[in-house]
């Protein structure tokens, strides 16, 4: 094995400070929620592009017609899981929505069973429902200060369901195709797909603030390319599982910078129901993990 350039520890840190911006970017941008995300795909795509055509475009030959389709529905989902997180912002808490996203790899495991029969263990399940019951607290938390908070967490819970169909879509498709490839299409399809739905809106593409532009690049640099594309380099050296665990950092980070950026303060629900999120979904990792198993490029 090749020896990494840098510790894999260290990029492993950089990848979950990274992603723990994009909630912290949605928040600041003005623009819509769908004008924010297709950005956010499209220069993610631009900026790959090139390595993409300079190494792998003859790999394009090799994608059969079941690839092309489970990666236009992989890329289509992700889409979707952008719009409806990005759109929960508007109405929640950082704090509460990265948490409930955070109820991502539970959702996944629940779509495994159901797809591909992969068995769930008793303490998985109470974990499981650990987990749930931490999310209930944050919602009936947010709920007493304001039924749109309420309305925004149910929109970072659908956002989570999406995620979990573009890693069910994205698992199969990974064994076959290599991350470059794999990646260039679903950012592609990703960047049509909101395009579509941002002028069937008739939501504007230009005439947004300079400061919007810059939050746009960074969401493509930092969390997606930086964040994501880091996580994708570790694993050759460092475990899925400890990858898994890792991003569970991601909410502090965001709430920390939300403190200190966006000045919101915590509410004794978010903690407790945070805490418990948490801890449900580490004790679902540890005991229901299993060695390679996709990770999601979307946070």
């Amino acid at each position: 094995m090749n020896k990494p350039i840098i510790n894999p520890h260290i990029a492993l840190a950089i990848g979950v400070i990274s992603v723990s911006t994009s909630a912290i970017f949605v928040k600041l941008a003005d623009a819509p929620a769908g004008v924010i995300a297709f950005y956010r795909l499209f220069f993610s795509f631009l900026i790959i592009a090139p390595l993409f055509f300079l190494k792998y475009r003859r790999s394009l030959a090799e994608v059969t017609k079941r690839d092309w389709m489970f990666s236009a529905v992989a890329g289509i989902l992700l889409a979707f899981h952008f719009i409806l997180w990005f759109e929960s912002l508007n109405y929640t808490s950082v704090a509460s929505s990265v948490v409930l996203v955070t109820l991502q790899p539970l959702f996944a495991f629940v779509g495994t069973y159901f797809f591909f029969k992969e068995k769930v263990g008793v303490i998985g399940i109470i974990s499981g429902v650990l987990a749930i019951v931490g999310s209930i607290i944050i919602s009936w938390g947010d709920y007493q200060i304001s039924g749109w908070a309420l309305f925004g967490n149910m929109l970072a819970l659908l956002a989570c369901a999406f995620v979990t169909g573009y890693l069910l879509f994205g698992q199969d498709v990974r064994k076959r195709i290599d991350v470059i490839p794999y990646t260039f299409i679903v950012y592609g399809i990703s960047s049509i797909t909101l395009l579509i739905y941002v002028l069937l809106l008739g939501n504007p593409l230009v005439g947004y603030q300079t400061s919007d532009w810059m939050y746009f690049i960074l969401l493509a640099l930092i969390p997606t390319l930086l964040g994501h594309s880091l996580f994708n380099w570790v694993i050759k050296w460092v475990s899925t599982n400890m990858i898994s665990m890792s991003i569970l950092f991601e909410p502090a980070g965001a709430i920390i910078l939300a403190y200190f950026i966006l000045n919101e303060r915590l509410t004794w629900t978010q903690v407790v129901g945070g805490i418990v999120v948490i801890i449900g979904v580490a004790i679902f990792l540890k005991t229901e993990s299993k060695p390679k198993v996709a990770r999601s490029e979307a946070a």
